[in-house]
């Protein structure tokens, strides 16, 4: 005959004489002080860290107060930290001649770890678009593949849905993130002209569309004619591309053309020109009286060069 009786657990003595807020306090993260030999780079880490003037004020903040805010770091694999937010931290503390620094660290895997380490990076002032481009893709990617469901019926629904994320996690549209990642697939000469602001990003959105070896040859020219594409020449060799009529002899042809001169605007704003105006001018008027006074200063200083 069976027994009914069930199994009981007894609890350990360690719970018996734990209160429910130790257990909690031991549940929560706590800042540790890790040596820096113990804390790597996190892979494909997007953010350049700049020995710069911003670096040299970091060193100085860290040699008074210390690290203010802990890095946050997961267990590496082959032993010690991977960093995933505070690289530039680790620098300063390096810099300053210390050989350990706060750190939070978390249990994470990688495409977690991606969000948390764009997210602590993407709002600085200082970011090139480059990184930026980088950064944008690796999140993505990172949350496709979270949030990989097989009762969507479309990829391209698990897409859209990534993208807006991204974009408003970012304070852009998700228009602005599709032409921030299409600059990853310019060739690295290509996008350092871009950081360097030598090529604005609407025609390198464009460029990108180009193939690798087109994108080659363009670096060439661009270094021949000493010139680079505008928005225009950009579509123009983009479709050239597409038509399989892209050649070095057309893509000389659209980068030898004479760029249309920009036209000098000066703009002043309505609060400005209100200060010299009575209010019920309207902005012809005041149109009429600036070009009115500028012939008279014109036609002066005609005379006082005569005399």
């Amino acid at each position: 005959m069976k027994s009914s009786a069930r199994k009981v657990e007894l609890a350990s003595v360690d719970d018996l004489f734990t209160t429910e807020e130790s257990r909690q306090d031991a549940a929560r993260e706590k800042i540790m002080e890790i040596p820096l030999s113990e804390l790597f780079p996190f892979e494909g880490h997007p953010f350049s860290v700049k020995d710069d003037d911003a670096m040299k004020e970091t060193v100085e903040s860290v040699k008074e107060v210390g690290v203010v805010v802990p890095a946050i770091a997961r267990p590496r694999e082959g032993g010690g930290y991977e960093l995933i937010a505070g690289h530039r931290r680790k620098r300063a503390c390096e810099l300053a001649g210390l050989e350990t620094m706060p750190v939070i660290v978390r249990d994470m895997d990688r495409d977690a770890a991606i969000v948390v380490m764009v997210d602590s990076n993407l709002q600085r002032e200082n970011i090139s678009p480059i990184e930026k481009a980088k950064a944008l893709r690796m999140k993505l990617e990172a949350i496709k593949r979270q949030g990989a469901r097989t009762d969507l019926t479309s990829t391209q629904v698990a897409q859209k849905l990534s993208v807006e994320q991204v974009g408003d996690e970012a304070g852009i549209s998700k228009d602005q993130v599709r032409r921030y990642v299409r600059l990853t697939e310019l060739s690295p000469e290509l996008q350092q002209m871009v950081d360097d602001k030598k090529i604005a990003m609407t025609p390198a959105v464009e460029i990108s569309y180009l193939k690798p070896e087109e994108q080659a040859l363009l670096v060439e020219t661009i270094e021949s004619e000493q010139a680079t594409p505008s928005l225009s020449q950009a579509q123009r060799m983009k479709k050239m591309s597409q038509e399989g009529k892209l050649t070095e002899d057309t893509m000389l042809s659209v980068m030898s053309e004479q760029k249309k001169p920009e036209v000098d605007r000066i703009v002043f704003t309505s609060d400005t020109l209100h200060k010299y105006f009575p209010k019920s001018y309207t902005p012809k008027k005041m149109e009429e009286t600036i070009i009115g006074l500028l012939e008279g200063w014109m036609k002066k200083r005609q005379r006082s060069q005569e005399r």
